[in-house]
């Protein structure tokens, strides 16, 4: 029933590439072939993080250097530089924004997995007692665009890396605007007490991968990893499709 019901949407609704305009996919091969996929991972710190070594993070018992210890997360993992491409803009703002491709998900996902394989994170080891918590939105913008990007990013890894995905142990419970449009201080000021555990039982003990779409300062991931620790998490890493530098 999957495949016929993919198979009339796309004879009603076909795909384009996002970078050449073939039909058939949101990104076709030759145009992912464009993205700068990293190989490797990197500090907290904004600007210029440090390159953390593949072996550390795939202990993962380093994801930060000496300046950015006192941060709330244990280090970021992404799979693209957000500035430097335009096809990587277009794609998460289509994700975002109208007409709302929901099921862009799917290939967004397979960029952040393409990721985890440069760098050795295909193993049971890194994603062993593990969860995924998607950043929440507010009940005004999930109304708007009828579901939060980053639950539906969490969706689609989960099906790959075997991490159950926990989307109701951490809530949103104030509408903030765009953080895209506000400076640093005003991003940090925004979210101040607008994040809330629950359902605390069902992460307890677990090592927590917070997904969101892009790292810009870091304000909206830290905050979230803030409220984590305070409620009793240890280990939180982040994990974002893109980071602007």
């Amino acid at each position: 029933m999957d495949k016929f019901k993919n198979f009339a949407l796309n004879l009603i609704f076909p795909k384009f590439c996002f970078g050449c305009k073939k039909e058939g996919l949101y990104l076709c091969d030759d145009c992912r072939t464009l993205l700068d996929i990293s190989e490797f991972d990197y500090c907290l710190c904004n600007p210029k993080p440090v390159r953390i070594s593949n072996e550390n993070t795939h202990n993962q018992t380093i994801g930060k250097c000496p300046k950015c210890q006192n941060k709330n997360l244990s280090g970021l993992y992404f799979a693209l530089p957000y500035k430097e491409k335009t096809l990587t803009r277009k794609l998460i703002y289509q994700f975002k924004y109208p007409p709302y491709l929901k099921d862009l998900a799917q290939t967004l996902a397979s960029i952040l997995i393409e990721h985890f394989v440069l760098t050795n994170k295909n193993t049971n080891k890194i994603w062993d007692n593990s969860v995924l918590v998607p950043v929440p939105l507010d009940k005004k913008k999930i109304k708007i665009r009828g579901y939060n990007q980053s639950e539906e990013l969490a969706k689609e890894l989960s099906k790959v890396l075997q991490v159950p995905v926990v989307a109701d142990c951490l809530i949103k419970t104030k509408f903030t605007n765009p953080q895209m449009e506000s400076k640093k201080e005003e991003r940090e000021k925004n979210l101040e007490n607008v994040f809330q555990t629950k359902n605390y039982g069902k992460i307890a003990g677990k090592k927590v991968f917070l997904i969101d779409d892009v790292y810009t300062t870091g304000s909206t991931l830290q905050e979230c990893a803030k409220v984590l620790r305070e409620a009793g998490i240890k280990n939180v890493w982040g994990i974002c499709l893109a980071r602007e530098e």
